[in-house]
C-alpha cells in the first residue's frame, strides 16, 4: 500500500491526482467497478463455494487484476497498443500482478478483519463479507490504477515526478541509505511486537482489539518520526519534529500513521483469521502481526520523508495546507485563475 501514501503524501503525485477534473473522472471509475463487481459477486456465488476464504480471495483477486488494467487504462487515455509500446511488460506486470492481484487480497483481508473484529464473522455469516470484500477491494484498486494512469500520462508529456509509485524509489533508497533506515526498520519490529504483546491483558475478541488499538498508536508515531528522519537526513529528526506545527503533526500521525499501521494489522490478522483459520489473534501471532505493521511503517515513513526532502531539492515545495485538503486547493486555484496570487510558504514542513 505504499503506493497510496505516496500518491497523498508526496506532493507532485498528490497535487496531479486531486485536481478537479481527475476528481470527476475518477468518481465514475470507481462507481463502475464497483457495480460491475456486485454483478459479479452475483453471478460468481452461485457457481463457486465463496464462504471458502481462500476461493474467496482468489475471485477477489481476479477481478482486481481485471480492473487495476482497465482503470490504468482509463487514467492512461491511450489504446493498450500505446500502453505496451510506451510502458513496457514491466510497468504492466507490476500494475496487474502488485496493484491489482496483491492489493487486491489485502483489501479483502482487510475488510473481513475489520467485519469480524465489531462481530460479523465472515466464516459465519459469509455472504455479506464475501460481497463487500469483493466490491469494496474493486473500488480502491480502480481508483488508484486510475491515478497511476493519470501520472504516468502526465510525466509522458513532460511533467516532472521525481517519484514514481512503483517501488523502484524504495529499492534505491535501501541499496544507498541501508545505515540510516536500518534503525528505524529495527526499532518498530521491536516497539510493534512489545505493543502487540499487550493483548494479553485481555480475552478473546477484546485482545484483538487491544492489539489493533497498541499497534496502531505505536505504528502511527514512528512512522512520523521515521518520516522526519528521512525528511531531515543531516540533522536530527527532532528538529524537524519541535520546528512543526501540532496541527500538521497531528494530521500525519494520523494519515497514514494511525490509518496504514491499522490497515496492516488488520491485513495481517485477516490473514491469521481466514487463511490460517484459527479462531483468534493469539499472543504469538499478535506480536508478529504487530512487528510486522510497526516495522513496514517505519521503512515507508523514512521512504516518504526521504521522496519529500528529494522534492524539495528539486524545487517541488508546496504548502502542505494544500495537500491536506483538495476542496480547498480547488478553490485556491478558482482564486489564482480571478487574478489573486498563491504563494507557497517557504521551508514549509510536512
Amino acid at each position: 500500500m505504499l503506493h497510496r501514501m505516496a500518491l497523498r503524501v508526496l506532493p507532485s503525485l498528490s497535487l496531479a491526482v486531486t485536481e478537479d477534473s481527475v476528481r470527476k473522472r475518477k468518481r465514475i471509475v470507481m462507481f463502475v467497478p464497483g457495480f460491475v463487481a456486485f454483478g459479479v459477486y452475483r453471478a460468481v456465488k452461485h457457481a463457486v463455494p465463496l464462504a471458502d476464504p481462500l476461493v474467496l480471495l482468489s475471485v477477489s483477486s481476479l477481478v482486481a487484476v481485471v480492473t487495476a488494467l482497465a482503470a490504468y487504462r482509463v487514467g492512461r487515455s491511450v489504446s493498450w497498443m500505446a500502453i505496451l509500446r510506451e510502458d513496457g511488460g514491466r510497468l504492466i506486470g507490476w500494475l496487474a500482478g502488485w496493484i491489482g492481484a496483491v492489493y487486491g487480497v489485502q483489501l479483502s483481508l482487510l475488510v473481513l478483519a475489520l467485519l469480524w473484529m465489531v462481530g460479523y464473522n465472515y466464516l459465519q455469516h459469509p455472504d455479506g463479507p464475501a460481497m463487500m470484500a469483493i466490491i469494496i477491494s474493486c473500488t480502491s484498486v480502480a481508483r488508484d490504477a486510475f491515478e497511476i494512469g493519470h501520472v504516468r500520462k502526465m510525466a509522458l508529456v513532460g511533467r516532472p515526478f521525481p517519484t514514481f509509485p512503483d517501488g523502484v524509489s524504495l529499492r534505491r533508497m535501501l541499496g544507498s541509505h541501508a545505515v540510516h533506515v536500518g534503525p528505524w526498520v529495527a526499532a518498530g519490529l521491536v516497539i510493534g511486537a512489545v505493543s502487540a504483546s499487550l493483548g494479553q491483558v485481555a480475552e478473546g475478541q477484546l485482545a484483538a482489539i487491544v492489539q489493533l488499538c497498541a499497534v496502531t498508536l505505536v505504528g502511527g508515531a514512528i512512522a512520523l518520526c521515521a518520516y522526519f528522519g528521512g525528511l531531515k537526513p543531516r540533522t536530527s529528526w527532532m528538529t524537524g519534529l519541535f520546528e512543526t506545527s501540532i496541527t500538521e503533526l497531528l494530521k500525519y500521525w494520523w494519515w497514514p500513521g494511525l490509518a496504514f499501521a491499522s490497515t496492516y494489522y488488520l491485513v495481517a490478522a485477516g490473514g491469521v483469521i481466514f487463511i490460517l483459520r484459527q479462531p483468534e489473534v493469539s499472543v504469538a501471532f499478535a506480536v508478529a502481526s504487530g512487528a510486522l505493521a510497526t516495522g513496514l511503517m517505519a521503512l515507508y515513513g523514512y521512504y516518504l520523508g526521504y521522496r519529500r526532502h528529494v522534492e524539495e531539492q528539486e524545487g517541488q515545495n508546496v504548502n502542505p495546507a494544500l495537500l491536506r485538503c483538495p476542496f480547498i486547493m480547488g478553490i485556491l486555484g478558482k482564486s489564482a485563475n480571478m487574478g489573486t496570487p498563491i504563494t507557497t510558504a517557504p521551508g514549509s514542513k510536512a
